[in-house]
């Protein structure tokens, strides 16, 4: 570790040096430049050239008067010296020197050039004397302003991370649909920030804050920003982590600093998204508190607390755990109000997909009601995947429109994953898996009070080998005994049809299992819906710090754990058989269910109504590929000459026969 620490120091302190090695660098250059000669074959002395020059050697010479005023700077070249070479003497300034140059250039003949001096010029001097000192003043500044820019960052720590929302983005009440009655609770709201003064004539105080709270993706962010739209105020919006800094006090000096702001720009909105990530509950978990966290909390506090009635200044959170919040978050005065924002209906969902499907081409027969039939359960985020999806679908099969077909594989990526066509099945496999699901048809089909059997397919998808889509008949409140114990008889029916059929059982079960256990442990030890009476024992909830199912308190003997085992084995033993009497009952149905998977892989409602009424599929269509069997497809691949269409399943014959 120690040796980590001092390469990385090692490379800071270079790091560090860099600029001044840099800076010196520069200096001995300019240094160089402006000090450096040019250089000459040969120099000579006084003595030296007048020698030369009464002797008549010299070929030519060029005489540079120098700015000191004092000497003459001769060049030239003597008859001597081969191409290139030249000489450089210093001369005094004087009439007589001058005199004698002239007179020898009469005498022998040679050229004689005379420069005026370059360094006259005041602003050469000025350059030759100021420019080094510019240049290196100039490259300091420029570190310097580098190294302020690169402690940008560590200046402003206290400041706000709220941003204001840009109005061309403005969101109102038509953008957000459902959430009819989470609507009416805002309104109030919006009538407040556009004129307080109605609400103060009567001395009514409006909500300081409002909690959003429910599953994720119902639309928590987008009804906050309708609220701030309907009203036209500004909109701040930050999330609950960007408080939170690894040095105590700055989120406190951020909290003070946002709502500094929003006083400058009253009235206004601010919006607090994952407000959990800063209103925990304090003081809790085995090591203890986190005191940068706790510190920002206190001061939210301390601020939506003082806040006047006048102040024009609504706070907005929302969060998908309510339950791990601090008290002193939730009293009144800080966040009086508080709003679950649930799951939308069936009416919601198809006013949720008509805002999604605008700008979506879709088939005559896709009607936005019937999708959102069959799907119960979907949040405004998931259904907006769903159109998506189903979109990219139709552009990677070259389709100019949006039909049932991927409408059902956009449900099923969403639910399960995309399909595996890669994964092999072995004929064995094939059959145990179809039996399965038929198994769970016939169950879904007998017990209509449960649900509607919507999709059957034996077509892998993430983690298991095949599905079945049942959605309830109708969209209730609260479940009944009856319903559950229905639902636990599903869940059971394609364990049970494997028993049945093939006297054998498999691990294909385990997720049925889990589904099951979960609803009849709840029965016992919450609903009250068993021999134990209406008595709660558990409770769906946990040690927030410590994990959900970690150290939860246990609040009955060993004796009543026992009675809860035994309650729970005996509800699942008569769902169980209640299963194998309707299996057995139903044999020729589970079988023809059964063999029309293996033959056609997936079967919808429409399909599986017309099998049981009828006893057979449809006429098969030949324009709709997807509608056929296996042995149909593959009929038609050997026609067009595919490959290996008889080891090909139905996913992978449609794929090459789109092609």
């Amino acid at each position: 570790m120690s040796n980590n620490s001092n390469g990385i120091d090692k490379k800071i302190v270079r790091k560090g040096l860099l600029p001044y090695v840099f800076i010196i660098i520069i200096m001995l250059l300019v240094f160089y430049f402006f000090s450096a000669g040019n250089p000459t074959e040969h120099d000579f002395t006084y003595n030296q050239f007048m020698n030369q020059l009464e002797k008549g050697k010299v070929k030519e010479i060029k005489i540079v008067p120098k700015g000191s005023g004092y000497v003459y700077e001769v060049s030239g070249t003597l008859k001597s010296y081969k191409e290139g070479e030249t000489f450089e003497v210093l001369l005094p300034l004087s009439d007589e020197v001058m005199k004698k140059l002239v007179e020898a250039s009469d005498t022998y003949d040679f050229k004689l050039e005379v420069e005026p001096d370059p360094e006259a010029s005041t602003w050469i001097i000025i350059l030759a004397n100021f420019l080094p000192i510019v240049v290196l003043v100039a490259l300091a500044f420029w570190f310097l302003n580098k190294q302020m820019s690169s402690n940008k960052s560590s200046l402003d720590f206290g400041k706000s991370r709220a941003r204001l929302d840009n109005d061309s983005n403005k969101v109102t009440f038509k953008d957000v649909a459902g959430l009819k009655e989470e609507k009416e609770e805002v309104k109030e709201l919006i009538d407040f920030l556009k004129d307080p003064k109605k609400f103060q004539k009567l001395g009514a105080r409006i909500p300081k804050g409002v909690l959003l709270f429910g599953p994720p993706g119902t639309g928590k962010t987008l009804l906050a920003k309708a609220v701030a739209g309907e009203a036209d105020v500004p909109f701040y919006f930050i999330s609950g982590s960007d408080f939170v800094e690894l040095f105590v006090g700055v989120g406190a000096s951020r909290v003070r600093d946002m709502f500094k702001e929003a006083k400058r720009n009253a009235p206004c909105l601010i919006f607090i998204d994952e407000i959990d990530a800063v209103g925990r509950q304090r003081g809790s978990g085995i090591g203890g508190g986190h005191d940068e966290r706790e510190q920002t909390l206190n001061q939210l506090l301390t601020e939506m607390d003082g806040f006047g009635a006048n102040e024009g200044i609504i706070i907005i959170a929302a969060t998908n755990r309510p339950d791990v919040l601090d008290p002193a978050l939730l009293r009144p005065g800080r966040f009086d109000r508080q709003i679950t924002v649930n799951l939308p209906d069936i009416k919601g969902r198809e006013e949720i997909l008509a805002v999604h499907a605008k700008n979506k081409i879709l088939a005559e027969g896709v009607t936005l009601e019937n999708l959102a039939k069959r799907t119960p359960g979907f949040s405004g985020a998931d259904l907006e995947n769903l159109l998506n999806e189903a979109a990219l679908l139709a552009v990677r099969r070259n389709k100019n429109e949006i039909t049932m077909s991927e409408i059902d594989e956009a449900t099923d990526r969403v639910l399960m994953g995309p399909a595996k066509l890669s994964h092999k099945y072995t004929e064995n496999d094939r059959k145990l898996v179809a039996y399965h699901e038929a198994g769970h048809a016939v169950i879904g089909l007998k017990l209509r009070s449960a649900s509607d059997v919507q999709k059957v397919t034996i077509i892998p998808r993430g983690s298991a080998g095949g599905y079945n889509m049942m959605v309830p008949t109708e969209e209730k409140l609260c479940s009944t005994k009856t319903d559950l114990l229905e639902e636990i008889t599903g869940l059971l029916g394609g364990r049970t049809a494997e028993e049945i059929t093939f006297g054998e059982i498999t691990t294909g079960a385990h997720n049925d299992f889990e589904k099951a256990t979960k609803i009849v442990r709840a029965m016992v030890t919450e609903y009250g819906m068993s021999d134990l009476g209406p008595l709660q024992f558990e409770q769906q909830s946990g040690s927030v710090f410590l994990g959900r199912d970690y150290n939860k308190p246990q609040h009955f003997s060993n004796e009543v754990a026992n009675e809860i085992d035994m309650e729970m084995r005996k509800i699942i033993n008569d769902c169980h058989k209640k299963a194998k009497d309707i299996i057995n009952k139903n044999k020729d149905l589970l079988k023809l269910i059964a063999e029309t998977l293996l033959e056609y892989e997936t079967l919808t409602k429409e399909q599986i109504d017309y099998l049981v009424e009828h006893g057979h599929m449809p006429e098969e269509n030949e324009e709709n590929l997807e509608s056929l069997s296996i042995t149909k497809l593959r009929e038609i691949a050997k026609e067009k000459g595919i490959k290996n269409y008889s080891k090909m399943n139905k996913a992978e014959l449609l794929k090459e026969l789109d092609q």
